[in-house]
């Protein structure tokens, strides 16, 4: 299966790249796994003109690009003052609009909230939320995991690279979310 992770913290040394680092890791190499990097977010505000296919920048198109090609996409984000970051929401506002709508459809999406204490389910599920509404105004063909993963104490769990620090019982959450994930692609895509 192609996947592609969502890192979306344009913050530095970000904890959202950490688990996107670690997923990969667990996918690897049975399945070709991408990572978008929100660290090279470019994406226009929406009052600014959005996105111009002719003049997309490298960051845009890489991010369109693994979106379209992508069987499953997990989104990872931190707890962003009770929701997503900014940069995940202005691109769900963007992207759903031709000529990109399409990058949606035939898809499983899947959701990871992350915080550096205990919390991460608020933007899991606000971005469910979002995603499935996405999906049925669209009229496509694709589906909502309803499995989310929450990375507490990130920074306790993984280092930089997304190594595990040796939480089993935070690995084993990690190693179910991804299973799950891959079960529910395999049959969608039966």
């Amino acid at each position: 299966m192609r996947i592609t992770l969502l890192s979306g913290s344009a913050r530095s040394n970000n904890n959202t790249i950490r688990v996107a680092e670690a997923i990969k890791k667990l996918l690897e190499p049975k399945h070709a796994v991408r990572i978008v990097d929100f660290m090279e977010y470019d994406i226009p505000l929406i009052a600014q003109g959005g996105l111009n296919p002719g003049t997309l920048t490298a960051f845009q198109k890489y991010l369109i690009d693994k979106l379209d090609e992508a069987h499953i996409v997990i989104f990872i984000s931190p707890e962003y003052n009770w929701s997503t970051t900014p940069e995940i929401l202005n691109m769900l506002h963007l992207l759903p609009e031709r000529p990109y709508n399409n990058i949606f459809n035939n898809k499983v999406f899947a959701f990871v909230g992350v915080s550096t204490g205990r919390g991460g389910k608020a933007p899991a599920v606000h971005l469910m939320q979002i995603v499935n509404k996405l999906i049925s105004f669209s009229n496509h063909d694709s589906i909502v995991s309803a499995r989310i993963f929450e990375s507490h104490d990130t920074k306790e769990a993984l280092d930089h690279e997304g190594n595990s620090l040796g939480n089993e019982t935070y690995n084993k959450g990690l190693y179910d979310f991804c299973n799950y994930t891959i079960r529910i692609a395999e049959r969608w895509f039966k």
